[in-house]
């Protein structure tokens, strides 16, 4: 059957996409938006970059913080959520002994960041260990607070785990951290355009995602959001021209308008701001395509498939279905992760990660507007020929 979706996105057509959760994926007319950017911003650097710029980003936090819920002032724009949570992390004062709750399941990139500043400090990275298969959220909640004791200074969390595909009950986890004074970050880098994102609702104090994900935004298109009480704390990573300053960086602006949060991280040297500035025609796009629709039809068909590959490989699932939304994890067994995907890329034309996990493997496979049932076939098909697994 023919996918009316395929063809707005500028990926190779000779390869089946089973990967859109690591980097996304773009559709033309939002590529087309990054590339009239990038030349407008090439016709008069000067004028754009040290004066309109402010502006230009203005709006795109606008638009996003209605697409989001919560106020442009208190999100700014980051590359991509590990040097946003890179730029909270090192601003901390943790002290020895200090615990950062955490669970099992989440990114390694972020693990290292905790274990680094760990070792400077000499606090504690607590892993909470969430059990597979996950059956609810009462499981998964009175797990995770055992954790919890005196020390704990900081919960972590994922909001849609990377290696498991899970979505986490980030509401009941934000709540119980107000309740018990601890400072609260949840990292929702797979979240926006793939499940329903109210930062009012969630009420974290710090809360991070990527555009570049399942908005099908630019690659490099990320946003941190800091609560207004908490925002002065944090550190640029970079000092540059915002940092010491009692005015707004914006040279067009008036002092009505100052903000050290954006003042610091808004501007940290020459940089192409122009995926940043596709965002108002990112959502645009999402909704005259009626996003929200292919993102369910998204799931169903991903349902369906992870029933059907772990029948085929006689594995129960990892999770109860309300854990799920656009990606699977599979636990396969497998002597060599990256030999895998090499078998898979090289002989069957697939792009789909294997991840070592908790002494375990697992196969993950994204279901995006571009993905149908016929891929999931071809994977068990791959399955069912390769010997190596």
């Amino acid at each position: 059957m023919n996918n009316p979706y395929k063809s707005l996105f500028l990926l190779d057509q000779k390869l089946i996409h089973l990967n859109h959760g690591s980097f996304g994926a773009c559709p033309r007319p939002i590529f087309d938006s990054l590339i009239s950017w990038q030349k407008k911003l090439e016709l008069n650097p000067v004028k754009h970059l040290a004066f309109d710029i402010f502006k230009y980003l203005e709006n795109s936090r606008y638009e996003l913080s209605k697409y989001i819920n919560c106020n442009k002032e208190d999100i700014v724009f980051f590359p991509n959520p590990s040097t946003a949570l890179n730029t909270v992390i090192k601003s901390l004062e943790l002290k020895p002994e200090d615990e950062i709750l955490t669970t099992n399941h989440e990114y390694g990139a972020l693990d290292k960041t905790w274990n680094f500043i760990c070792k400077k400090t000499g606090a504690k990275y607590i892993k909470q260990n969430i059990k597979l298969p996950l059956k609810s959220k009462k499981d998964f909640i009175n797990t995770f607070i055992n954790g919890i004791n005196k020390k704990t200074k900081v919960i972590f969390i994922s909001h849609i785990t990377s290696p498991t595909g899970l979505i986490f009950p980030v509401k009941e986890i934000c709540e119980i951290a107000k309740e018990n004074n601890i400072f609260c970050i949840i990292d929702g880098a797979h979240v926006p355009g793939h499940i329903n994102l109210d930062i009012k609702e969630l009420d974290p104090d710090i809360y991070t995602g990527a555009c570049h994900k399942w908005m099908c935004a630019p690659k490099g298109t990320s946003f941190l959001y800091a609560k207004k009480e908490i925002q002065d704390f944090i550190d640029p990573l970079v000092i540059s021209w915002g940092y010491d300053n009692d005015k707004p960086i914006d040279l067009l602006s008036d002092i009505s308008s100052y903000s050290k949060y954006l003042n610091y991280h808004q501007w940290q040297g020459t940089n192409d701001p122009s995926s940043y500035l596709t965002i108002p025609d990112v959502i645009k796009f999402l909704d005259e395509n009626n996003w929200y629709k292919v993102s369910e039809k998204c799931k169903k068909i991903n349902i369906e498939a992870r029933e059907m590959v772990n029948k085929h490989l006689n594995q129960d699932p990892i999770s109860s279905e309300e854990f799920i939304g656009q990606m699977s994890s599979i636990k396969i067994k497998c002597k060599d992760t990256f030999e895998l995907q090499k078998i898979f890329y090289e002989n069957y034309k697939m792009i789909i990660p294997v991840i070592e996990w908790e002494n375990s493997t697992l196969l993950r496979f994204s279901i995006q507007a571009y993905n149908s049932m016929e891929d999931i076939e071809k994977l068990i098909f791959a399955l069912k020929k390769i010997k190596y697994i």
